[in-house]
C-alpha cells in the first residue's frame, strides 16, 4: 500500500508526484470517471475529471465483505418496510407534521393506497452507506450513516477506477498491492436488475424513462447504464427511473401531480413511492427500537442480530418525554451528535454548536420532529492526496465512507433478483463534516483491501 514513507517521499519529489496525479488524471478521463463542469453544467463541451484520491485506502477485508453481505438483508428490509402501511404511517405520524416534503410525499403516499392499486413488480436500487467507528482499544466496528433508496449515485463512476488505482500501485513497484484493490461491476448489475423488471413488464415497445434535473453535472455518468440497456422505441414506459425527486427544490406544485400520474401508472418505478419514503432518517431512527427489526425478519435472529450491530445510536425528537431527553442530551454534549433532517443529497446535516442553535429555536414546538439525532461515528482516518480540479497536491488526512450498492426486483411475492452490485468508497478531509462528491467535499476511492 501506499504507506506515509511512501506518500512524504511524493511530497518531498513534487515532479513525480505530478507525474502520478497526470497519469491518474488521464487514466480517469479515459476510462469515463467523468464530470461536468459548475460553469457549464448542461454542455459536454468542456468537462473535468469526478474528484478521486491518488491511492486507494486501506480497508479490512473483513468489514468490507460484512457491508457487501448485509446488502440483501437491506434489501429485503426495504422492500419489507415498503409494504407495510401501518409501520409507515406510525413511524412518519410526527414527522409528516413538521416537515412539508415528507408530507408531500406521504400525501401522494396515502392517495394511491386508499385508491387500492396493485403493484405486480417492484424494483429497488440501494446503498447503503457506512462508516467505520474507532473504538477506544484501537478496534473498529461498522456502522451505518444512512440508506438511500431514491437517485442513487456513484454507480457509474466508481465501477471504472480501480483500474486507475492498479496502475498507480503498479507504477510505484507495489504489484502484490494492486491486486488488493478488488473489481467492481455496479453498473452491470444495475443495468440488470432494470432490464429485468423491464422483461417482467412484458411489452417490447416498451421504454425505460430516466427522470433527471435540468442542471446535468453527471449525465455523463448516466448514459453508462443507458448505453447497457436494450435499446428500444416507442412511448409507452416500462420503467421509471429517478436520477432526480430527492429534494424539495426539486418539485413545483405541478411536479407533484406528475409525480402522483406516475405513481398511479402501469410503469415500474424505482423506486415507488412507499420505497423512497422508507428511505427516511425517520425510518431509519424507528428501525433501532427494540423489536423493530423483529417485525421485518420474525424468524432469522440471526439476520436481526446482523443488521442491528452496524446500528450507530438513533433518538427520536418527537415531541414528548423521549423527544425531550433527546433534545437534553443532545444540548449537553453536542459534539457527540449529529443532527439529520429528512433529506438526502449531502451537506444537510447539522454538527457541533450549530445543534444548539438548531435546537434551541425548535425544541419547544413540532418542528423539532423534522430532525433526528444520531451518535457521532469517530471514524478511522488514513493519510491520502485528494485530486480535485484546481487544488495543489497535498498530503492530506481523510476518513472514508463505504457504500453497498443493492438491486433487488420483486413479482408479486416472489422475489426474482436480490443483489449486492457492488460497492462504493467517498473519502473526504478528516476535518470536513459533510460529504458530497457533486460538492466537491469527496472524491472517489477504492478499497485496499488488507
Amino acid at each position: 500500500m501506499a504507506t506515509n514513507e511512501i506518500l512524504e517521499g511524493l511530497i518531498k519529489d513534487p515532479d513525480r508526484l505530478k507525474d502520478l496525479a497526470d497519469e491518474a488524471k488521464e487514466l480517469a478521463l479515459q476510462h469515463g470517471a467523468l464530470l461536468r463542469i459548475f460553469e457549464n453544467p448542461n454542455s459536454s463541451e468542456v468537462i473535468t475529471y469526478t474528484p478521486f484520491t491518488l491511492f486507494p485506502s486501506p480497508v479490512p477485508k473483513a468489514k468490507f465483505l460484512q457491508a457487501l453481505a448485509l446488502q440483501i438483508h437491506y434489501n429485503l428490509l426495504v422492500d419489507r418496510i415498503s409494504q407495510d402501511p401501518g409501520f409507515l404511517e406510525e413511524a412518519l405520524a410526527s414527522t409528516i407534521q413538521a416537515d412539508d416534503f415528507t408530507a408531500n410525499l406521504f400525501r401522494l403516499y396515502r392517495e394511491v393506497q386508499q385508491e387500492g392499486r396493485t403493484k405486480s413488480i417492484v424494483m429497488g436500487l440501494n446503498r447503503s452507506d457506512y462508516m467505520l467507528d474507532q473504538r477506544e482499544d484501537g478496534t473498529c466496528s461498522l456502522k451505518q450513516t444512512e440508506i438511500n433508496t431514491i437517485a442513487v449515485g456513484g454507480i457509474c463512476i466508481s465501477g471504472n477506477l480501480p483500474v486507475v488505482h492498479r496502475r498507480i500501485l503498479q507504477m510505484l513497484g507495489l504489484l502484490e498491492e494492486s491486486q488488493c484493490v478488488p473489481e467492481n461491476n455496479c453498473i452491470a448489475g444495475m443495468t440488470r436488475a432494470l432490464a429485468r423488471a423491464w422483461e417482467l413488464y412484458g411489452q417490447q415497445e416498451a421504454v425505460v424513462m430516466f427522470l433527471v434535473e435540468d442542471v446535468q453535472l453527471h449525465k455523463l455518468g448516466q448514459r453508462c447504464i443507458e448505453h447497457q440497456l436494450w435499446r428500444r422505441d416507442g412511448l409507452e414506459v416500462a420503467v421509471v427511473f429517478y436520477c432526480h425527486g430527492f429534494m424539495p427544490e426539486n418539485y413545483k406544485e405541478q411536479s407533484w401531480d406528475v409525480r402522483l400520474l406516475m405513481e398511479r401508472s402501469l410503469a415500474v418505478k424505482c423506486p415507488d413511492i412507499s420505497t423512497h419514503l422508507a428511505g427516511t432518517k425517520k425510518v431509519q431512527q424507528e428501525l433501532a427500537r427494540p423489536g423493530v427489526l423483529e417485525r421485518f425478519f420474525p424468524d432469522q435472529p440471526q439476520v436481526v442480530e446482523q443488521i442491528r450491530a452496524t446500528f450507530a445510536g438513533l433518538y427520536s425528537l418527537d415531541m414528548g418525554p423521549e423527544g425531550d431527553q433527546t433534545v437534553a442530551m443532545a444540548l449537553a454534549n453536542p459534539e457527540k451528535f449529529v443532527l439529520k433532517p429528512q433529506r438526502e443529497g449531502g451537506g444537510n446535516n447539522v454538527y457541533g454548536e450549530d445543534i444548539v442553535r438548531v435546537l434551541e429555536e425548535v425544541k419547544g414546538d413540532k418542528r423539532r420532529a423534522a430532525y433526528i439525532l444520531m451518535d457521532k461515528i469517530r471514524p478511522k482516518t488514513e493519510q491520502n492526496i485528494l485530486l480535485k480540479t484546481g487544488q495543489p497536491l497535498k498530503l492530506t488526512s481523510v476518513c472514508y465512507e463505504i457504500g453497498a450498492f443493492g438491486a433487488y426486483v420483486r413479482q408479486g411475492k416472489d422475489m426474482v433478483m436480490n443483489e449486492c452490485v457492488g460497492h462504493l468508497l467517498r473519502t473526504k478531509n478528516s476535518e470536513q463534516f459533510e460529504g458530497g462528491i457533486t460538492a466537491r467535499v469527496s472524491a472517489l476511492d477504492n478499497p485496499l483491501l488488507v
